[in-house]
């Protein structure tokens, strides 16, 4: 058998990591023969539900998982890991401006960088599920300097996820029936989600999405609202955020990053921007991505509509306006 690999989950005694760890720890992510030791790390006010969090990993009875490290300190926490689940941030909080949560983020993600430039492997996969996701990954990324930029990804596959839901519910197939939804841009009420590249299976046939659901008015109206405002539709059932569901993406994300994706079919991650589909360069942006080797490419060619594009100004225009605000913290610091 393979020889254990270290996986960091931050945020350990959370909801999001409550669903999280065990996924991980059954082999959902990097392979049902792949032995593994997971390190939780936490703020300390937290450690007594760590404490509990680790009983029960223990009482699940997971035979890949080797050996469980609960740490509040971050050296301890990224020490030789493979891959990381940044899932800790600081919430938003009613009447919270985001310059407010920028820069309580800011501080936790430069800890958390240069932690991981200490002390990680260097090939560590980075992702950020923590919001402001796309910025927090920009910030984390900067105090890593000896990490590559391309190892640090925001998760958007939650809002793939949503969005390829909405369209098979819609069209009364199975999920995966459904396939190259994109999400361009920020997580956030601004995201781009976007069906028009996307391909449906209907009747053993592959055809468009905008052509099976025959609806540009839904498609450009409602269904991005739907998948805009999911979230906050979440917390207004649950009085709770996603957290299953997010679990569920980051899994689906680290998953694809690591072993690949199929031909053909691509798949949304919040990546260092070089400017393609006239993106600002050197923000997190959400593009579609195509994973080989470990290794992920923005998928060219696309060809984006007058309405798409109206769609990925306003979303570069607040990652702009994000990163910009994160950096004049980082300089007061």
């Amino acid at each position: 058998q393979a020889e254990p690999i270290r996986i960091v989950v931050t945020g350990a005694a959370g909801q999001i990591a409550y669903s999280l760890l065990y996924m991980i720890a059954r082999g959902e992510v990097f392979g049902k023969d792949q032995p593994l030791i997971l390190h939780l790390l936490d703020i300390p006010p937290m450690v007594g539900v760590l404490e509990g969090v680790v009983m029960e990993l223990a009482d699940c009875a997971l035979p890949l998982l080797r050996e469980v490290v609960p740490t509040t300190d971050p050296l301890v926490g990224f020490k030789d890991v493979s891959a990381a689940f940044l899932v800790g941030a600081m919430p938003r909080k009613e009447g919270m401006e985001r310059k407010d949560l920028l820069s309580a983020n800011v501080k936790i993600f430069k800890v958390q960088g240069e932690a991981l430039d200490k002390v990680a492997k260097k090939d560590v996969k980075v992702l950020v599920v923590g919001n402001p996701a796309n910025t927090n990954a920009l910030v984390c990324a900067n105090y890593a300097p000896s990490i590559p930029r391309e190892n640090f990804s925001a998760m958007t596959r939650l809002d793939q996820n949503r969005a390829a839901s909405q369209i098979a519910n819609k069209l009364g197939v199975s999920i995966n029936e459904v396939n190259n939804i994109i999400i361009w841009g920020n997580h956030s009420s601004t995201q781009y989600p976007d069906a028009a590249q996307g391909k449906v299976l209907v009747k053993g046939e592959w055809k468009s999405i905008a052509e099976a659901v025959n609806n540009d008015s839904y498609l450009q109206g409602q269904f991005i609202e739907t998948v805009q405002k999911r979230g906050a539709a979440v917390i207004g059932a649950r009085k709770m955020s996603s957290a299953m569901s997010a679990a569920k993406a980051a899994c689906d994300h680290m998953h694809d990053w690591w072993n690949g994706t199929a031909p053909g079919k691509f798949v949304s991650m919040g990546v260092f921007s070089d400017g393609s589909y006239g993106s600002p360069k050197d923000v997190v942006f959400s593009f579609p991505v195509e994973i080989k080797n470990k290794q992920w490419k923005i998928v060219e060619g696309l060809t984006i509509s007058e309405f798409g594009r109206t769609k990925l100004n306003v979303t570069s225009k607040e990652l702009e306006e994000e990163k910009n605000e994160a950096l004049s913290v980082l300089d007061s610091n």
